[in-house]
């Protein structure tokens, strides 16, 4: 029994390593490439030098500025944001026993969008909220779309089937759809920026976007991970987690609104970023098992890792001209989702 127990605990451990190992190792490599390339202990010595003062080698001036004032707040946008989808993601799916379920495909993300683009189409501002207005009036957007969906879906099947919460998500996200249409047709002066931020992309964006995204970040997460064990109860079902004495519609609350949080909260300084909610939390799942209680935070690590090796590619492949960061996570996710569609369908899971 001792025996099993420690292998239990190097098993998380090397899971846990091989994550943050993999993650370090992108954020170096995605912080190094781009269309002036730098060595990795460049890389590192910036690092070094802004966060403790100290540096291996002497600091090259317009190296570090590359790096500290451009790449690096890119790359690790791009990662937060990919985190927060990834995290959400794997919550909704325990949430709704849906490995189909994330913020994308619920139209989440569509109501966070119609917030956002609102917010950037009249200029609005929250009284006292500044900056904050646009992940603000997302995330409420985003919180109001999901109790929409769910409302819809009980209306048509008090079950809540898979089936019928896609359905809800599809209907709405068309919807919605139609009114981010409108926007841009009626937009002006902001059509650009409008459409921009439609295609997701992390580009030109410096630290003050990770500013704003990081307190709902932690937030969500933080909410998230407080909730991991009813997770794993509510992922076999409610009437079972009811017996073990789970309160269960205030856990539910709590988990659509850390993942509300999250989601909108990516979607407002990045745009609409497809599938990183929905692959990299079932692809972890498959690899590593369905405990919540690692599964969130793996899904957090990866998802960031996913995202930042997505914007690489984006802004790589067809050097120097960049692609969105949407169109990249949207060219893989769709086959992903096409196949685990298919999958579930022949194991009569969907």
């Amino acid at each position: 029994m001792q025996k099993k127990s420690i292998r239990t605990r190097l098993n998380r451990l090397s899971r846990y390593t091989i994550s943050i190992l993999l993650a370090l190792l992108i954020i170096v490599l995605a912080t190094a490439i781009g269309s002036v390339p730098l060595p990795f202990l460049s890389v590192i010595n910036s690092i070094a030098h802004h966060l403790f003062g100290a540096s291996i080698l002497d600091v090259n001036r317009t190296n570090d500025n590359i790096i500290w004032l451009i790449r690096l707040p890119r790359v690790l946008l791009a990662f937060l944001v990919g985190a927060s989808l990834s995290a959400a993601g794997c919550a909704l799916q325990g949430l709704l026993r849906n490995p189909l379920a994330d913020p994308y495909t619920l139209g989440v993300s569509s109501g966070a969008s119609v917030g956002a683009v609102f917010v950037i189409y009249t200029g609005f501002t929250l009284p006292f909220a500044g900056v904050y207005t646009l992940p603000i009036i997302s995330i409420l957007a985003g919180g109001a779309t999901l109790i929409v969906i769910l409302g819809l879906t009980r209306m048509i099947n008090r079950g809540m089937t898979v089936e019928i919460v896609i359905l809800a998500g599809i209907i709405t996200s068309s919807f919605l759809a139609s009114l981010v249409s409108l926007m841009v047709a009626l937009s002006d002066k902001n059509l650009k920026n409008i459409v921009s931020w439609l295609l997701g992309s992390v580009a030109m964006k410096g630290w003050s976007y990770l500013w704003i995204l990081i307190p709902f970040a932690a937030i969500g997460f933080i909410l998230l991970l407080m909730n991991r064990s009813e997770l794993n109860l509510l992922s076999v079902g409610e009437e079972n987690a009811h017996y073990l004495g789970l309160s269960i519609k205030q856990r539910k609350a709590v988990i659509l609104i850390a993942a509300t949080c999250l989601t909108g909260a990516a979607v407002a300084v990045s745009g609409t970023i497809g599938f990183v909610g929905l692959v990299i939390p079932h692809m972890l799942r498959l690899i590593w098992g369905p405990n919540y209680r690692d599964l969130l935070a793996l899904s957090f690590i990866n998802g960031g890792t996913f995202l930042t090796a997505a914007d690489l590619v984006s802004r790589t492949i067809i050097a120097p001209t960049e692609l969105p960061v949407g169109v990249i996570t949207s060219i893989i996710g769709a086959p992903v989702f096409a196949v685990i569609l298919v999958y579930q369908r022949r194991k009569g899971g969907v």
